[in-house]
């Protein structure tokens, strides 16, 4: 019996198998296939054989990174959800897919990395919080320049900042995106019948966030949560397929603070961080030593000695002994 296809993904929170759109969207879709994965749900990129997550390790292919990808090759290993879909199904499902890329993964992008109190209050603290030391100090800022370029790149736009403006054109997209899902889907369970398809994977990838992600900035889940159809859509799913997931606490409050006094923990927060700082700076200044970024040279004294004017006899003694 062949070894099980190896899926690397962003681990869970907030009653969600992953906090990752991409990861979810593999995982969905695994499930809906019934794909025999070993799932690896971890907090560091750098554990992964790709440097990225989701990623799929695979026998005939190597290392796969990217969703399209991942499905692509769990089709060839005859784990196709899309199977009983007929020739129209399989053209409205690409058009959806487009669909949620250009209208919808801006505007989420935006919601979790670029809006300020998102990206502080939660993204960039949940983050930090659960990606090992030392990368935690710097992984969530290089992770924010990627999706801001990755937006920049789906919209087409190289000078694309934060602005009120941007936020208003991306958030109508996202708006007219979600209500033709919701007309599209109607009163059925899933977008094509009685059992899920790759476009369900994706569209419970892009909204499973949106609906359980206690957002401090919520304008564009107050829309979905307008929508009952596609908000009960993500529930049955992680119901149905993600029952364990539901029952699990979240691994983090948002309120981080024990309710005793502040000063019976403050000598030991300062300690741990005054311990981390330090580690972490002799970390970097080991790294930059082996790697040949700073050298150490010995200052030769009897040399420096040996060049002042005053010791000229000192010379002779040197020259004979050498």
């Amino acid at each position: 019996m062949a070894a099980p296809l190896e899926l690397y993904c962003w681990k869970g929170d907030w009653g969600l198998p992953s906090i990752d759109t991409d990861s979810l969207t593999v995982l969905a879709y695994a499930k809906f296939a019934g794909a025999p994965l070993k799932v690896h749900k971890i907090a560091n990129p750098w554990r992964s054989p790709t440097g990225s997550l989701p990623a799929l390790k695979t026998r005939e292919e190597g290392s796969l990174s990217q969703p399209s990808k991942i499905i692509i090759h769990l089709r060839k290993q005859k784990y196709n959800a899309d199977y009983d879909l007929s020739a129209k199904e399989g053209a409205d499902t690409l058009a959806f897919i487009s669909l949620l890329e250009e209208k919808l993964l801006p505007a989420l992008i935006y919601t979790f990395w670029l809006d300020s109190k998102n990206y502080v209050d939660v993204t960039r603290r949940w983050y930090a919080e659960n990606i090992p030391f030392p990368l935690n100090f710097f992984l969530p800022n290089r992770m924010h320049s990627q999706q801001l370029d990755r937006l920049r790149l789906v919209r087409g736009d190289a000078g694309l900042e934060a602005s009120d403006e941007v936020e208003k054109e991306l958030y109508r997209d996202a708006l007219e995106c979600l209500s033709l899902l919701s007309q599209r889907l109607g009163p059925h369970k899933f977008f094509f019948g009685d059992s899920p398809s790759s476009l369900d994977a994706y569209v419970f990838g892009y909204l499973a966030p949106l609906v359980k992600v206690k957002l401090p900035n919520g304008k564009l889940q107050q829309h979905l949560t307008s929508l009952d159809n596609l908000r009960l859509f993500c529930t049955n799913i992680l119901t149905l397929y993600f029952p364990a997931e539901g029952r699990e606490a979240p691994s983090r409050k948002m309120s981080c603070q024990p309710e005793g006094s502040d000063f019976d923990n403050e000598p030991n927060k300062r300690r741990n961080q005054v311990l981390s700082v330090l580690v972490a700076l002799g970390a970097m200044l080991g790294y930059a030593i082996l790697t040949g970024i700073v050298s150490i040279q010995r200052v030769q004294t009897q040399e420096a000695l040996e060049s002042s004017p005053g010791h000229g006899h000192r010379d002779d003694d040197d020259d004979d002994e050498e």
